[in-house]
């Protein structure tokens, strides 16, 4: 290791820890309150609002649940390919957040939605415009929840020293108070928020939700300084294939008495190990 590598390796050492929880659990928790406070009701907002038939807007959700399992792997694939975990999920926020604030313009300005109907009358469904502001407005949700979901619980564990003792309780900690704070502000979403959509109106429904993932999207860069920003360690997919092809050329190989001659690299290891050092099993010969 030289000189350079270990300083930054040790400042890196030094930052992390609970100091920067809350900021990772303000994106989180403002995220799913989000995602889940419309999505939840929102076949009442495509039928009531728009005027959607119930089988369209149906499949509308549909499309956009589809859309929103698979993203993920692309939020994933780019934060460990290129991006790193931190600004994948700082970009990701930031589609989402301009998603979010589509959404909730075209539920308060009159001329995105069609006319409100009442008894009695034929209702007038939204036009290919309005649609089509609708769908830029969840694929944009969808795209940002894929760079989020994947990387906020690895982010926060990449912020404790696994080689430290002392780190390794305060690691259950974190995952505690992530699944804590992620149920608590789903409860929020389908009770409040969903209450607030019914009886007082879609614009602070989805207004409420739209300015508390601005406010995450703040706090989490505040933490920029304090964090443990570990570089992006490239495509899983190529060192699944490189596994796949070393295991396959050593199949006859013996196995080796000295673990110390079983290979090692700091330079290339140190992203995805603990100490730059990988740790060895007999389990998987």
């Amino acid at each position: 290791m030289g000189k350079m590598e270990e300083k930054v390796y040790q400042v890196e050492k030094k930052k992390g820890g609970l100091i920067t929880m809350p900021f990772i659990f303000s994106n989180e928790i403002c995220e799913k309150l989000a995602v889940v406070g419309f999505s939840t009701n929102m076949i009442s907002y495509l039928t009531s609002q728009l005027h959607l038939p119930l089988t369209k807007a149906a499949n509308t959700l549909t499309n956009f649940g589809g859309t929103a399992a698979l993203t993920p792997l692309l939020g994933a694939l780019a934060a460990d390919a290129f991006a790193g975990r931190f600004w994948t999920i700082l970009i990701s926020s930031i589609i989402y957040q301009i998603g979010m604030i589509s959404l909730t313009v075209s539920a308060v300005l009159p001329k995105l939605r069609p006319p409100p109907c009442h008894a009695n009358e034929v209702c007038k469904e939204a036009d290919s415009g309005q649609l089509a502001i609708l769908y830029i407005s969840l694929l944009l949700t969808a795209l940002g929840s894929g760079g989020i979901r994947p990387c906020v619980v690895s982010f926060g564990a990449d912020q404790f020293d696994e080689s430290d003792p002392k780190q390794k309780t305060t690691t259950w900690k974190f995952f505690n108070w992530y699944y804590f704070c992620m149920g608590a502000s789903i409860l929020v979403a389908v009770t409040v928020l969903v209450y607030i959509q019914d009886n007082i109106g879609w614009g602070w429904g989805l207004g409420i939700p739209t300015f508390a993932m601005a406010l995450s999207i703040v706090a989490f860069g505040f933490g920029y300084p304090l964090y443990r920003k570990l570089d992006p360690n490239g495509s899983p997919f190529t060192r699944l294939l490189q596994v796949c092809v070393a295991a396959y050329r050593k199949r006859n190989a013996p196995m080796v008495s000295d673990t110390k001659l079983l290979y090692e690299n700091w330079e290339l290891d140190a992203d995805i190990s603990i100490g730059g050092k990988l740790i060895h099993t007999e389990n998987l010969k």
